[in-house]
């Protein structure tokens, strides 16, 4: 069932996503940005403003473009809450006081990994889902093109992929920064970034969007992209030929947040909407729009089709050090000099 058919199902949807805790029909106003898909965005506005009576502003940006919106406006918060995008530009803003400090009363019905991010930021931000990154790709144009099937990162730095490859741009998704600060961590910093600058030589675009090439490479405009994998199952599931590659040497991964505004306006509100987006039912319909992320409350169903933390090689992830406001600007600043304007 769509997401459209489920919304129109009227109080059995009601009775699918409200809220086990928390005020229900509380008057007023809510400023949300997302940094989720579009589509999941959408849906999140629609059942929420369905379940209360809050009017919901909402904007979509990137983890990275949310963030540095969130810091810009500091002084003078115009947002509430700040649902969904990686964890690390949201532990980033925990550090800095730009988000406020709130502990679910359902935050013993979540998975380890959504706790720890909550207590890596004292409490100012949560796990709502988990994603592993992965490597993307057409198989019609790997075919076409009689190019090999990549199987680790390393493997993109081959000269056969030149003009094959699409990743986001760092500074603005977080997607991208989470793939950087994995080669990092897998490599080590200074090998890490002599792989970048090689596989700087085929990539044809850095987009704005983390989930932007696979949706190109979906449509046939690259051959490879690297995103999230639960970003390639979305496109799959809408037909796509492509085939999701977790690379060999072991991979990252994300734990999406959603964090409070510090001075935010509609502060109840802000309250109503981490306790709706944190229930199990609400995050059981995540798949009506699409998504495939894993999520954080244990009792929320996975989608059909969501990858499995335990079967793949996941690093150690560095949470806290990786989501450090001077480390991210340390590499985004390298990832500047040394790599996006490098000649290819």
């Amino acid at each position: 069932m769509t997401f459209k058919n489920t919304l129109y199902a009227g109080a059995a949807f009601v009775g699918l996503v409200v809220a086990a805790v928390g005020p229900a029909n509380a008057a007023g106003r809510l400023s949300v940005i997302c940094s989720a898909d579009n589509e999941w965005c959408e849906m999140m506005e629609t059942a929420f403003e369905l379940e209360h009576d809050i009017d919901v502003s909402m904007v979509r940006k990137s983890s990275g473009e949310a963030y540095a919106q969130v810091r810009a406006e500091a002084s003078n918060p115009k947002l509430d809450i700040w649902w969904g995008g990686t964890g690390d530009p949201h532990l980033q803003a925990a550090a800095e006081g730009l988000t406020e400090e709130y502990t679910s009363p359902q935050l013993g019905d979540l998975q380890d990994w959504a706790v720890r991010q909550a207590k890596n930021a004292d409490n100012k931000t949560v796990g709502i889902y988990a994603g592993a990154l992965g490597i993307g790709y057409n198989n019609d144009l790997l075919a076409k093109k009689g190019l090999p099937a990549p199987k680790c990162w390393k493997d993109l730095a081959d000269p056969a992929y030149k003009g094959e490859v699409q990743i986001a741009n760092p500074s603005s998704s977080g997607t991208s920064y989470t793939t950087l600060a994995t080669l990092v961590q897998l490599f080590g910093e200074e090998e890490a970034f002599d792989f970048i600058k090689e596989m700087h030589k085929n990539v044809n675009q850095y987009t704005k969007s983390g989930s932007a090439p696979i949706k190109a490479a979906a449509v046939g405009e690259t051959t490879i992209g690297i995103t999230f994998m639960h970003d390639m199952i979305a496109q799959i599931k809408q037909g796509a030929n492509l085939t999701v590659v977790s690379p060999c040497e072991g991979t990252g991964y994300e734990v999406g947040s959603m964090s409070i505004i510090k001075g935010a306006r509609n502060l109840e509100n802000a309250k109503i909407w981490a306790e709706f987006a944190l229930s199990a039912r609400t995050q059981s319909i995540a798949e009506d729009a699409h998504s495939y992320q894993v999520p954080s409350n244990k009792e929320a169903r996975i989608p059909d089709g969501a990858p499995r933390l335990d079967d793949l090689k996941l690093i150690d992830y560095d949470f806290a050090k990786y989501g450090d406001a001077e480390v991210r600007r340390h590499l985004l600043s390298r990832w500047d000099d040394e790599v996006k304007n490098a000649p290819q």
